[in-house]
């Protein structure tokens, strides 16, 4: 890839990054310097991720500004219950949190029971409905079965995802190209206003290009946005700036 096509691929990925830091050393001087690094001199990410107990801070920190903050609930495992996920939810959004990123309980999903992806998912829904957006992670790394990737995309949009997003970054397999077409198909067929959200192991520029590329082909050039393709990601916020970089000082153009 030349440095053109890294730029130009860096431009249309930077403000789709929801830039994430879900460590267990997470602290709120982490949360500072993650804040930071979202508001670039090319521009904010889409979105910044972090863990329900700092959304306070950082909504704090965000004052005036347009950058959504999102949070996680049942995450990582997908295992609690209904009604502690509702808790959650209700806390997050009471303490400022955009964007309810939610753990479906796919290993039960895998299981073959169904409705408890569908009852968990549907009862998220009733409260982020009007409130905040929906993402709901599939963990297609554990799912790992085409088939059931495809139906637990169905499942989560029939039930109401504003996004499906593939992982949760802490499994040994997360985001891939697979996957993604999986669920990217499944939107498509679905007609509906969903979202993507590939997370985990998009590291650089070139992985980039290759998700984009993939949305392009099966929902069209002009469908990824903000409003309809996150990446999920920690690292690749930096490569993307250089690739601005490396362009910008090639060029003279003053960046």
């Amino acid at each position: 890839m030349s440095p053109e096509e890294r730029k130009k691929v860096a431009a249309r990925a930077l403000p789709l990054v929801d830039l994430t830091d879900l460590t267990d050393t997470c602290s709120h001087a982490s949360i500072d310097e993650l804040c930071a690094r979202a508001q670039t001199p090319h521009g904010n990410v889409g979105a910044i991720c972090i863990w329900p107990r700092f959304v306070s801070h950082a909504r704090k920190i965000f004052r005036g500004t347009d950058i959504p903050i999102a949070t996680v609930v049942n995450f990582p495992a997908g295992d609690a219950s209904i009604d502690m996920t509702i808790a959650e939810t209700r806390a997050a959004i009471g303490d400022g949190a955009d964007e309810i990123d939610l753990v479906h309980p796919y290993r039960e999903f895998a299981k073959g029971n169904i409705d408890a992806s569908k009852k968990m998912i549907g009862a998220i829904r009733e409260i982020t409905n009007g409130r905040a957006l929906l993402k709901v992670i599939l963990e297609t790394g554990e799912l790992q079965d085409t088939d059931l990737i495809a139906s637990a995309s169905e499942i989560a949009i029939q039930a109401g995802a504003d996004f499906i997003k593939t992982s949760t970054g802490k499994v040994p397999v997360n985001a891939t190209p697979e996957a993604a077409r999986i669920m990217l198909e499944a939107i498509s067929k679905s007609g509906k206003p969903v979202g993507f959200k590939p997370a985990g192991g998009v590291k650089t520029t070139e992985d980039a290009a290759q998700y984009l590329a993939l949305a392009d082909k099966i929902l069209g050039p002009d469908w990824a946005s903000p409003q309809t393709f996150r990446f999920g990601a920690s690292g690749v916020l930096s490569d993307l700036l250089a690739a601005l970089d490396e362009k910008s000082a090639e060029s003279g153009s003053g960046y």
